[in-house]
């Protein structure tokens, strides 16, 4: 029989047996935990010195490379995954979401690190702010890796996607972590770490495990650590008032499991498209998992005249789905993650059955062998005998395949019994009519992470209601933890230390790598254009010669363009604006500017692929005389080439462009791709 191993110090510890874990299916032992308990000092103090020190060695371009990498090694040994999760319970589909969810989740990581993280490890949160008059003095928000150690403790439901959802940023980020998941799955944590391991990517220290109790691990802790947590309500909250984590200001975030909802508006009736929706919804957040997701709907909202018919076309779903052994064919949803947790969800539906009436407790025949010794429950559907009331499902939570159905007279009504649930991960709004989500949206947004908001157009590529995603927000206000994770870039800055920075334009650029307005720069014969990637400085710039802007110049340019606005054209209607005079095209100084600094030879430039932050300041007009300054001010090492093998960076051009007073009248940043000379 396997005994699990903790990956403490850069090696697996744990050979004596302990805790015996049983499969969901049918009883037997999956694996133990160990016995012997790590040495947390000598995790930290690794994490600390060799974990920081290897993962910093790295950029952040150079870690989301790792990232994609390690998402494909896991693709390609997923299958093994795939066997070892069955026995949590888990269906094909529910294996999908956290093992593929999970990789998927490390190519998102590095996509985001790709292209919008710096080379390096400081991010510079600009633009810079001048301070004084002559803009001698100036601040500005640089990010840097804390230093410290991420101590992430996971829920039993998503052993993969749940650690590797929070690996991705913190790896991004540069920071060591030790993931705990729950004991009850993990076993397929535990399997895909070892993967990981195997993989040979991931630098020293990057990643720990810890299998079982975390011992004192918060008590060693330091003010450049974080801790990030998953699982129950009450959990979250005894763990957020540890003493050393108060002590030391150590950041923590919780993501707790949640009295979700969905609402249907009362807009929908039974005849339309979205009432179909609404009630698949609800039955796939019952049953994907068993109901054991923290974004599963608890709370089924729906206006009274329409409860019945809700509850019959629901409960006709239900009676559909296959409940047994995720490895026998044609099963659409398996047990509990265990037996405990099959006592509790038991438990909860009595309390539950307090304040609720039973409308659905799916029959216990389930498909398999030895299934009475497995952790399944069948799909139970309640109705709230008063929504009004305290307690019930405001407040209980099953976390398993139970929701119960609440009635409501008019959407202020369903928008009131919605924000009951003290704060919630994610709400799902129903509704045919733009105006009723216009109304609604911004009511539920005040108590819940995300809102969901589903009709017939949505429905044809809508992830659902229980699915995170990387790109958005994941965390709720209230009960459902406060907590942030995903988001983009937001996640990987949350293991990140934002300070405030003041120093002259020149020191700010240094600080940065990034050129700072106002700093000096660096002349010289070349051309910048003409320079390679590795030869190009930060702050390299080119003043250009002038040009005088005549009325052919707006003609010709109207003509090309089509633009014939009247502030171009219309001398009289030109002269009564607030301007007072016709003005050149916004577009046209750009075109002329571009014209200034532009070197038109073949050269290491390969192709100018976008402008960001561009504002027409001041306008230009007829006899006025415009002058060009580019500056490197910032140069990002992908580690890419071009189709034709060419190796080359990013580089981002500060461009300024003036009139014959010095005014700016343009600025915007272009982003080109330029050779490497090797």
């Amino acid at each position: 029989m396997t005994t699990l191993q903790s990956f403490i110090a850069g090696r697996w510890i744990g050979e004596q047996a302990a805790q015996a874990l049983h499969s969901a299916n049918d009883g037997h032992i999956v694996a133990h935990t160990h016995a012997e308990r790590p040495d947390f000092a000598e995790a930290c103090e690794f994490a600390r010195r060799r974990g920081v020190s290897s993962l910093l060695a790295l950029d952040f371009q150079r870690r989301a490379q790792i990232l994609k990498a390690l998402g494909k090694y896991l693709m390609e040994h997923k299958e093994q995954l795939y066997a070892i999760s069955h026995h949590s319970g888990a269906t094909r589909l529910d294996s999908w979401i956290d093992i593929e969810g999970g990789a998927g989740t490390l190519f998102a990581y590095a996509g985001f690190g790709t292209r919008e993280l710096p080379s390096g490890n400081l991010v510079h949160e600009g633009p810079a702010i001048p301070l004084g008059k002559q803009n001698h003095f100036a601040g500005t928000h640089i990010l840097v890796p804390r230093g410290g150690l991420a101590v992430h403790i996971n829920a039993f439901n998503f052993p993969i996607w749940g650690m590797l959802e929070k690996f991705a940023p913190t790896f991004l980020a540069g920071m060591p972590c030790l993931i705990k998941p729950a004991t009850a799955t993990s076993y397929v944590t535990e399997a895909c770490v070892r993967l990981m391991q195997q993989s040979g990517l991931l630098p020293e220290g990057a990643l720990q495990l810890v299998i079982g109790s975390t011992g004192d691990l918060l008590d060693r802790l330091e003010g450049q650590d974080v801790v990030t947590f998953t699982g129950s309500a009450d959990t979250a909250a005894k763990l957020r008032v540890t003493p050393n984590l108060i002590r030391h200001s150590i950041p923590f975030t919780a993501e707790a499991d949640s009295l979700n909802c969905a609402i249907l508006a009362p807009d929908v009736t039974p005849d339309d498209e979205e009432f179909e929706l609404f009630v698949k919804e609800v039955a796939r957040e019952m049953t994907v998992k068993a109901g054991q997701k923290c974004t599963a709907i608890r709370r089924v909202i729906v206006p009274q005249n329409r409860i019945d018919a809700v509850a019959e076309r629901l409960a006709a779903r239900l009676a559909k789905v296959v409940i047994g052994d995720p490895s026998k064919e044609g099963v659409k949803m398996g047990p509990l993650a265990s037996r405990d947790q099959q006592a509790d969800v038991a438990a909860r539906i009595e309390a539950l059955l307090a304040s609720s009436e039973l409308l659905l407790r799916g029959e216990a025949q389930f498909v398999g062998d030895n299934t009475a010794e497995g952790a399944f429950c069948a799909p139970v559907l309640l109705k709230s005998r008063d929504p009004h009331a305290d307690g019930g499902a405001h407040d209980i939570e099953a976390f398993g395949p139970v929701s119960t159905l609440m009635g409501y007279g008019d959407l202020d009504e369903a928008l009131a019994l919605a924000a009951r649930g003290k704060g919630s991960l994610v709400s799902t709004l129903v509704t045919r009519d733009p105006q009723v989500a216009a109304r609604a949206v911004p009511a539920m947004a005040a108590w819940h992470g995300r809102v969901h908001v589903l009709n017939g157009e949505a429905a044809k590529e809508s992830t659902g209601h229980g699915s995170p995603l990387p790109m958005l927000k994941h965390g709720g206000p209230g009960r459902a933890g406060g907590g942030e994770e995903l988001g983009g870039l937001r996640a990987v800055k949350h293991y990140l230390q934002r300070t405030a920075v003041q120093g002259s334009p020149t020191m700010l650029s240094a600080i940065t790598g990034e050129y700072v307005r106002g700093a000096q720069v660096i002349e010289t014969e070349v051309h910048p254009f003409r320079r390679h990637f590795e030869e190009l400085q930060i702050g390299e710039s080119l003043l250009t010669h002038r040009r005088t802007v005549t009325e052919a110049d707006l003609v010709n340019f109207g003509c090309l363009s089509g633009d014939h606005f009247y502030m171009h054209f219309d001398e009289i209607a030109a002269k009564e604006s607030q301007f007072g005079k016709r003005i050149a095209h916004g577009y046209f100084v750009l075109s002329a500017a571009a014209g200034l600094f532009v070197s038109p030879g073949v050269g290491p430039v390969l192709a100018n692929y976008g402008l960001d932050t561009l504002r027409f300041v001041s306008p230009v007009g007829i006899g006025d005389t415009i002058q060009a300054r580019l500056t490197c001010k910032r140069k990002i090492d992908q580690g890419k080439q071009s189709v034709l093998g060419t190796p080359q960076g990013v580089v981002a051009w500060d461009v300024e462009v003036t009139n014959q007073d010095g005014a700016l009248v343009a600025s915007y940043d272009i982003l080109t791709l330029v050779a490497k000379r090797g």
